[in-house]
Order: C-alpha cells, then sequence, then structure tokens
C-alpha cells in the first residue's frame, strides 16, 4: 500500500506502516533512513520568533501565568525552559566568577 507521505528527514516518499505511538497516532518508517515519524505530530519545535518572545517577557518580568496565556505555549514547557534557562545562566555565572578569581590570584 503507497502512502502519501515523505520522510521529513530524507524526503523519500518510500515509506510504511510502523505500528501505533503511545497515544494511538499512525506511526509511520521510512525505508531509506529508517527515520520514525507520525504525519500530524502533536508536539512541534518552537520557532525562534517565540523563544525571543518569551525571553523578552522573561526579562520584563512578566509573570509565567502570563506569558503562558500571552504566547500560547503551555505551562509546563515555560516552566522547563525557565528552569533550564536559569541553570544556564548560574554556571556561566560560577565560570565567569571563577575565571576572575584565577585572573585576581585570589584562591576563595
Amino acid at each position: 500500500m503507497k502512502l502519501d507521505l515523505s520522510c521529513p528527514t530524507c524526503g523519500s516518499d518510500d515509506i510504511m506502516k510502523n505500528g501505533t505511538t503511545r497515544r494511538g497516532k499512525q506511526n509511520h518508517k521510512c525505508r531509506d533512513c529508517g527515520r520514525q515519524f507520525v504525519e500530524d505530530p502533536q508536539w512541534k519545535p518552537k520557532d525562534k520568533d517565540i523563544i525571543a518572545l518569551v525571553n523578552l517577557l522573561l526579562l520584563e518580568k512578566i509573570p509565567l501565568a502570563g506569558i503562558v496565556k500571552t504566547v500560547g505555549v503551555s505551562a509546563s514547557w515555560l516552566q522547563n525552559y525557565v528552569n533550564k534557562y536559569y541553570q544556564a545562566c548560574r554556571a556561566a555565572s560560577r565560570s565567569s566568577a571563577k575565571s576572575q578569581r584565577e585572573a585576581d590570584g585570589s584562591n576563595g
């Protein structure tokens, strides 16, 4: 049975059905590159414009609930994003403080 799909990775139209996902959607597999995918995924990466808007609103100290309503992202995604962003900033701050101490010649 020929499906009217193409692989999102290699563009091949040699696709076969490959069971279902946990959520009940039809899973497909590319015979050329082996990539598994669903036709209309629920999860899609956030656009760079959305990320930039979220960063701007975070810098403006807008509450997370307000960002969720305004931008249209889920609360769990936003909380995970903020946590990862905070950890990255904290790590960068620690490494720059350590390099500053080493440059100053102090031990602590």
